[in-house]
This record gives structure tokens, sequence and C-alpha cells, in this order.
């Protein structure tokens, strides 16, 4: 079920050349790549490094998040109404991000305890 684990950074150029490197170790290599965030892995699990989406610091919790892959973007849209249904806050509605080519269609939302999670399809519906 864990699709992939993400942390924050105040420099993200600095950051992937540190995770290159030290992932690069492991056989992980970068295999996506965002202004804002990039992700290394092989298979699932990934790791991922961002700057934080509200442009505060990088502290532990802001910019860390746990993602929970979906095997249809019908999935995705379910689950995010199901969890604000159950108390939690929206924290970006279903949709894609970036261009179809990536194909990442998402939902983002903090728990009851404000802990965020995201819930993804990536590729066609």
């Amino acid at each position: 079920m864990l699709s992939h684990a993400m942390v924050g950074t105040h420099d993200m150029q600095r950051a992937i050349a540190f995770y290159d490197e030290v992932l690069g170790t492991l056989g992980a290599k970068q295999v996506m790549k965002f202004p804002s965030a990039t992700f290394w892995g092989e298979t699932r699990p990934e790791f991922g490094v961002c700057t934080p989406y509200d442009g505060k610091p990088a502290s532990v919790g802001n910019g860390t998040m746990v993602a929970l892959l979906a095997p249809t973007r019908a999935l995705v849209d379910e689950t995010h109404a199901k969890a604000l249904a159950a108390g939690a806050t929206d924290e970006g509605a279903p949709g894609l991000r970036g261009d179809e080519s990536n194909g990442f269609y998402a939902a983002y939302f903090r728990d009851l305890d404000g802990n965020k999670l995201c819930i993804y399809r990536v590729g066609p519906a």
C-alpha cells in the first residue's frame, strides 16, 4: 500500500545532488522530477524531496507527506471525498498535476491530527 515517502528541503539543488549520490548507492535513480519535487526509486516504494508547497520553511512535518497509490482515478476521487466527509481538511482537490504526459492524478488532505496524505494514480483513468 505504501507508495512513497517525502521530506522537505530549504535548497532543492543541494538536496538533489545529495540524494542522487546517496540513493545511487542503493541502485535508485531519479524517476520523476517537478520544479519543486524530485523522486527516486527502482520499484515502489519511492523516496522524494520537496520544497514545502506553502512556502514556509521545511521542518519536521512541513514537507512531509505519506502518499497512497490508487488503482484508478475514480478511487482517488472517492477516497478524497470520503476523507473530507470524515472530517479531514482539503489540501488539494482531485486532478492532474502537470500535463497528461505525466499522468499524475492526485488529491491531498490532512487527517484529523493534521498529517498530510496524498492519494494518487499515475497513468490513464
